[in-house]
């Protein structure tokens, strides 16, 4: 039988079950590392750059970086 858990992982690298889940039965078992949520910062300023990054301007200022173009 399968049975999933949420954990957190502590910078020690310490499994911590976030519910109560009893002792747990000698085995092998799979970990998932779930992607930790964007930086909120980045994704309000990504509006605000893209109005620079999108210019002709800056095209043309990275284009030798950009092979085949």
């Amino acid at each position: 039988m399968l049975q999933t858990i949420e954990v957190e992982i502590d910078k020690d690298g310490h499994i911590l079950p976030l519910a109560p889940v009893g002792r747990l039965p000698a085995g092998r078992g799979l970990l998932t590392l779930l992607t930790p949520p964007a930086d909120e910062t980045a994704l309000l300023a990504e509006a605000s750059l893209a109005e620079d990054w999108l210019r002709p301007e800056e095209d043309e200022a990275w284009e030798h970086l950009q092979p085949g173009r």
